[in-house]
């Protein structure tokens, strides 16, 4: 025991393995000064030959000939875990890659180890994560381009549902947390009756923040900037052609980002807010409505929670505007925005006669006179009000960003 050194060459490794062989032969008691040395011998061997006959793991391919082999498994037999004959044959030459539900057939089927079988740090993910890949809308994900670079079909695209969808999530920081058994506890959701897919609204999160993501600020958002002041400055704004451009820049110069993107099906969705890791709020307005002053109220709602209620403890407010509720938050944001857009004093003094009288009032408040038909037809539940005036869209002042 004395004598014993670590193993730093070949030399010394034979000269090891042959006291261990001697030591074996003699079967030394357990405890004892040989067993001992027996012991710490068998050790620095192993760690040894690790160093320096380090066993690669199978290649995937090999792996499953080997087990083919093993089997006396033909391409054919493939067919149940591949889906064709075809696709066996691509994999098995290398010109298709295994997806993870490949993976998980061919290790409940075969028995290869699915760390034999994974090498994408991406199949790795997805592989740990209990998540329905299947549950996404895919075809509605594909055809909004949520899949950099993916320009296979449908078909392809759910094969490979793992793989595509994983990265997707992992291409922001908090895109796991997001995941539907979360939404109770990370996110305040305004919506009616109708039942919102959580997979669906997951993947729209994801894609706004991937946006915001990829927007650099001119500044960081100072606690406090947004009040109500500050918000009436920004809806005089909108006596503007240019005003939903020149709203985006007004939020981008004081550390907010705004983006758009139009909802997924069965989201419902007017517009959400959270802040970022650096601590930057972020509003995504979705233009489900394609109008004007829909566009101004539901910014102001999105501005009133981060006035009001983004303290820390909500990670996003997530709005369906024709939602009718009684949640306190809801309702404070919804008080707000009407203040910024029109103050209470004026409005409960305003008699309105015509489309002059919308005119006049628009333009001593110096905002477009959209918010204020739109805010009597919403009130009146008369959406026929003034005909065909006072109806600008906005996703023509807004096509770059749409």
């Amino acid at each position: 025991m004395d004598h014993i050194k670590v193993i730093k060459s070949e030399q010394g490794h034979e000269q090891a393995l042959a006291r261990l062989m001697s030591l074996m032969d003699a079967d030394p008691a357990p405890g004892s000064r040989e067993g001992d040395e027996l012991d710490v011998l068998a050790f620095l061997i192993e760690r040894y030959e690790q160093e320096q006959f380090p066993m690669d793991t199978p290649d995937p391919i090999e792996a499953i000939k080997f087990r083919m082999e093993q089997q006396g498994l033909r391409n054919k037999d493939l067919v149940p875990y591949f889906g064709s004959a075809s696709k066996a044959s691509d994999v098995l030459n290398g010109k298709r890659k295994l997806s993870l539900n490949m993976i998980r057939k061919l290790t409940t089927g075969l028995g290869i180890p699915a760390e034999v079988l994974i090498r994408d740090p991406v199949q790795q993910l997805a592989n740990e994560s209990e998540v329905d890949w299947q549950a996404f809308p895919l075809s509605d994900m594909r055809k909004r381009g949520y899949f950099e670079g993916f320009t296979g079909t449908l078909q392809e695209l759910r094969e490979y549902a793992a793989e595509k969808v994983s990265k997707l999530l992992s291409s922001v920081p908090s895109g796991f947390d997001l995941q539907p058994a979360m939404l109770r506890s990370t996110a305040h959701l305004r919506s009616n009756d109708k039942k919102t897919d959580p997979y669906a609204l997951w993947a729209w999160q994801v894609r706004v923040l991937q946006k915001a993501q990829e927007e650099q600020l001119p500044t960081n958002y100072e606690k406090g900037t947004v009040d109500r002041e500050w918000m009436q400055k920004l809806s005089q704004l909108s006596w503007s052609e240019q005003g939903p451009r020149l709203a985006i820049e007004y939020l981008n110069r004081s550390g907010i980002h705004l983006v758009v993107e139009q909802h997924l099906s069965k989201t419902y969705l007017d517009g959400a807010v959270c802040v970022n890791a650096n601590g930057n709020p972020i509003i995504a307005l979705t233009l489900r409505y394609d109008k004007l002053d829909n566009f101004w109220f539901t910014l102001m709602h999105e501005l009133a929670h981060i006035a009001l209620h983004l303290d820390g403890t909500e990670t996003w407010f997530i709005d369906d505007l024709d939602a009718v509720g009684e949640d306190k938050k809801e309702i404070e944001a919804d008080a707000l925005a009407q203040e910024a857009l029109i103050p209470r004093e004026v409005w409960s003094n305003c008699h309105f006669f015509g489309p002059d009288s919308v005119r006049a009032l628009a333009q001593s408040l110096n905002i477009s006179p959209c918010i204020i038909a739109g805010r009597l037809r919403h009130e009146s539940d008369n959406h026929r009000l003034f005909g065909g005036l006072f109806r600008e869209k906005i996703k023509g002042a807004l096509r770059d960003y749409v």
